[in-house]
């Protein structure tokens, strides 16, 4: 069995996205698939440095780059080479899985599998969910209309990583069926001493918890509402220092310096930048509490990425494993306002022994659902159904 995976980017900057599809051909390579990632060499403003239109190792997975149209269109991330290496290789692959909607490179893949009759599968990435469909309205109601959801209806299955993604598939009328894999995590490297090492790596007292906000520095993941919350906290004299990791666009990034000082938090928060590796889970296995107040995520890697160390985590609805999160006592889930998350942070920074009951709820979860092991069996028996219909 060969799969194609067709996704736009696998550039950091696009965050979660670019992580899973490394993780996800990984693991179904180690479960004998033949699986490649066909994509572009976008890098934000920038370009990867890669070989193009040739078959190469990067990241431990063989991918093929296609050069991208200059200057980038956010998702959308036109290239001009990929449609016509499609066109001339597509049936050396048995099934497609496409990643991301309103995109080129997906946009293309589905509709020249169709002409060859190669199934496809499309994975949604929560592009569907209400809030992100208000985003450039007008753009994707038309993107809609003419291509997408005709590749959309012909799918072979739509991948959804939770039952709230399902539920926003069926609210748009589409009536493929849908597969429900969730994402996986990777099991930690173990940072002896974290908590230590992390204090004093940022000057933090001993006697300080460590609120982490771990993902992109955008207005979806409202860290913005988290600096409010924390805020109204400092006024009543609570102890904490928040830590956001995480890269942005300078002009975002510099509102939150403002709102930071506005509100006398200077002394309170560390912007540690974008974090991998021993750096990214030195923050994990060294802070108190996480938190991710977005208005959408399609499943919220970084919070399974939280709960598998043992973190406890607060989220907001808008983040689609919080009803997992919710069901296995894993963390607390509150509305995206200032009093709910404040009161929410609050209760935890108050409670070490809650913290600690959370933290171990969420571990048990996330090892259990979020293997990509287990992932990839699941993915390997969707394919194989879908190749005998």
């Amino acid at each position: 069995m060969k799969i194609l995976h067709v996704i736009p980017s696998v550039s950091p900057t696009l965050g979660g996205p670019s992580e899973v599809i490394f993780n996800l051909v990984k693991a179904l390579r180690d479960h004998k698939i033949e699986a490649e990632i066909a994509t572009t060499n976008h890098n934000g403003f920038e370009l990867l440095d890669v070989p193009l239109n040739q078959r190469v190792e990067y990241n431990q997975v063989p991918i093929w780059f296609f050069s991208r149209f200059s200057p980038p269109m956010k998702e959308f991330i036109f290239s001009a080479t990929i449609a016509p290496w499609l066109w001339q290789n597509i049936r050396n692959y048995n099934i497609l899985h496409l990643h991301y909607l309103f995109s080129y490179a997906p946009t293309s893949a589905g509709a020249i599998a169709r002409y060859h009759k190669v199934p496809y599968i499309v994975r949604t990435l929560g592009q569907l969910s209400p809030w992100a469909l208000t985003q450039s309205h007008l753009k994707k109601q038309i993107y809609t209309f003419l291509i997408e959801r005709h590749n959309l209806n012909r799918a072979a299955a739509i991948h959804c990583t939770s039952m709230s993604e399902a539920e926003d598939v069926r609210n748009f009328g589409i009536k493929t069926p849908t597969i429900t894999i969730p994402l996986g995590v990777n099991q930690p490297v173990k940072c002896p001493d974290a908590k230590q090492r992390l204090h004093q790596a940022y000057g933090i007292s001993s006697e300080t918890p460590v609120v982490l906000f771990l993902s992109r520095l955008h207005y979806k993941k409202r860290p913005d509402l988290l600096i409010q919350s924390l805020g109204q906290l400092a006024a009543q004299n609570y102890n904490f220092h928040l830590i956001l990791a995480g890269s942005g666009e300078a002009d975002y990034v510099e509102e939150l310096k403002n709102l930071m000082m506005s509100l006398g938090l200077t002394s309170r928060i560390s912007f540690a930048g974008f974090v991998k590796g021993i750096d990214k889970q030195l923050l994990l296995q060294g802070s108190d509490i996480f938190v991710l107040p977005s208005f959408s995520e399609n499943f919220g890697i970084a919070v399974a990425e939280a709960m598998v160390v043992g973190l406890p985590v607060i989220v907001t609805p808008g983040v689609q494993i919080a009803q997992d999160i919710a069901e296995g006592k894993a963390g607390l889930v509150v509305e995206g306002e200032v009093d709910a998350l404040a009161n929410a942070i609050a209760q935890l920074l108050r409670s070490p022994k809650l913290r600690q009951e959370l933290g171990e709820n969420g571990k048990s979860l996330a090892n259990s659902r979020y293997s990509w092991n287990a992932i990839a069996q699941k993915l390997a028996c969707a394919y194989t159904g879908i190749l005998n219909k």
